[in-house]
């Protein structure tokens, strides 16, 4: 892959012009915009998708449940109506996901039995969380727990949690996140990896034999409080079908001071097993403890759907190659047993997004730029269940991964005036980000790296999941810097959203939301997918990056 260097010059109003330097090789493309095609994305038509979407009517598009269904047909109806070519199965706008739903019943009971002394039963959902993935109505298991550190298993860190332990059939105790670190040479440093992730934890335990997993909560080690875990874990989940996979029986969370009582139950101290795994020394430790589960589910087998459309390039070699856009439309739905407001709207969380991609697939549609490749527009269901419908578009993509030269994804947008800087984490990975910052100063904007890169925000959307089909992938967003404001205004404004609306009730529309950045967003979107679309060749990842094996083996 030629690494390429990118000046841009905007003219509103006129045309982009886009000099491009390959090697010593200098090529100029020239492609004509209508001058409203240039003064839009329109921040006013992005606060009408959000507001349709993120209403009552839509019951927090759920997963499954029937208020998610009507998203898809809304979105699908919208890019029709934008002349856009569908890029779903047989011929249509929508690319069915074969789903199962696992629904934890209250009948579900997690009790702790030591060697000597009297046993301890758990309070789901207030001490516990537990979801049975192995997709069956019931699971019952009395197997030990076994404390295994971070549950890591890095061969490139020297780093194996596993080492001498059998964990078949046992259940295995751990901490989310991962060792701690300011060497950006050991686990990225401060910036969490994808070991650090709860889907991780969950995959590797259960490709060692483990029946179930408790991983450890700490709001400091997690980046968010146990509200969100209840919220997103705690009754109904939906995965896709069983394909061979291991998979738990109980994947699970356990409050932190549950965790403390249950390795004293041992006679062990929780902070000092915590400190001893910050070693490579640590040897796993299994606790004279049972863990007596019955796990009880109602499953329900359904068919989700992502909303594929097209925009065919106008090369008729390079059509076969894409830029791609996507941003995920579901949210948490209605959660039945709750009290009060049950209605877990996603305004912001993805109904942004959404109201984002929309407005690029409208701008295309009507800029038509002479661009080679094809514009690929995803908007995907399952994110919150684990980035599922992104994982199966991934697996199955209408133009296959090796030949998407980006993907370009919006999530969750804070619509809260005109930014001065944007996030664009994960974008330094790739080959593609000369033309990045050359964009940004072009804006105006300066690029903020990862306000808390221990948060591990690229492994926690749909990007990952493109990023690991091989696809150069980042998410586009705002900084803390909004114009008017200090940082520490910005800062405020999004602790405020993650302690009082991230995944509750309360993440509402609002009139008086701000959609002015959102269409600046979409616009630097608009351009940067121009410029990758005419780009001499498909984006690539930087030499060893954790993604590059998967780009080459494309």
């Amino acid at each position: 892959m030629r690494r390429l260097t990118l000046g841009v010059l905007l003219v509103l109003g006129g045309s982009v012009v886009v000099s491009q330097v390959a090697g010593q090789k200098k090529t100029v493309a020239t492609a004509k915009l209508e001058t409203n095609a240039v003064a839009m994305p329109d921040a006013e038509k992005i606060r009408a998708h959000v507001k349709f979407l993120s209403s009552d009517l839509l019951e927090g598009r759920g997963t499954g449940q029937r208020g998610g269904d009507i998203a898809a047909e809304y979105i699908g109806t919208q890019v029709a109506l934008y002349g856009l070519k569908p890029a779903g199965d047989d011929g249509t706008f929508f690319q069915n996901v074969p789903m199962e739903s696992v629904h934890t019943l209250p009948a579900t009971t997690f009790k702790l039995v030591p060697k000597s002394g009297e046993p301890v039963a758990l309070k789901n959902l207030d001490d516990f969380v537990t979801n049975n993935e192995s997709q069956t109505e019931t699971a019952d298991f009395d197997a030990p727990i076994v404390f295994v550190g971070f549950g890591i298993t890095a061969p490139e860190y020297n780093w194996d949690d596993y080492k001498g332990v059998d964990l078949k059939g046992k259940v295995a105790l751990l901490f989310v996140n991962e060792p701690a670190s300011d060497d950006p040479k050991f686990f990225k440093g401060k910036a969490l990896t994808y070991y650090g992730r709860w889907t991780y934890k969950y995959e590797e335990t259960a490709r060692h034999g483990a029946v179930g997993a408790l991983i450890i909560h700490r709001t400091d080690l997690a980046s968010y409080g146990w509200q969100v875990v209840r919220n997103s874990m705690g009754t109904e989940r939906s995965h896709l079908r069983l394909d061979g996979t291991p998979k738990l029986q109980a994947a699970s969370w356990i409050q932190l001071d549950v965790a403390k009582k249950l390795v004293a139950m041992g006679g062990l101290d929780l902070d000092k097993l915590y400190a001893q795994s910050q070693s490579r020394d640590f040897k796993a430790v299994e606790l004279p403890v049972h863990l007596q589960a019955h796990v009880a589910s109602e499953l329900r087998p359904f068919v989700s759907r992502n909303v594929v459309a097209v925009l065919p390039g106008s090369d008729a070699k390079l059509k076969s190659e894409a830029v791609l856009y996507s941003a995920h439309y579901d949210h948490l739905g209605i959660v039945p047993e709750a009290k009060g407001d049950n209605i877990y709207n996603g305004a912001v969380d993805n109904a942004t997004g959404c109201g984002i991609l929309l407005e690029l697939a409208r701008a295309w549609s009507i800029a038509k730029p002479q661009v080679g490749r094809s514009i690929l527009f995803a908007a995907v269901t399952a994110e919150e269940q684990g980035l599922l419908g992104s994982e199966y578009l991934g697996k199955h993509a209408p133009i296959a991964p090796g030949k998407i030269s980006l993907d370009l994804n919006f999530d969750a947008l804070a619509p809260i005036g005109e930014p001065e800087e944007v996030e664009v984490t994960g974008a330094e990975r790739t080959t593609f980000y000369p033309v990045v910052e050359s964009m940004a100063k072009t804006f105006g904007l300066k690029i903020r790296p990862d306000a808390r890169p221990e948060a591990g925000h690229y492994y926690r959307s749909d990007h990952f999941s493109l990023a690991r089909a091989g696809v150069p992938a980042f998410s586009i967003g705002q900084g803390l810097k909004f114009k008017g404001h200090d940082d520490a205004w910005g800062e405020a404004q999004a602790k405020d959203y993650v302690d009082h609306r991230y995944h509750q009730p309360s993440d509402e529309y609002r009139a008086e939301m701000d959609f002015t950045g959102l269409a600046q967003m979409a616009r630097f979107g608009f351009l940067l997918g121009q410029n990758a679309a005419m780009a001499p060749g498909v984006q690539g990842w930087q030499p060893g990056d954790e993604f590059e094996a998967a780009r080459k083996g494309k």
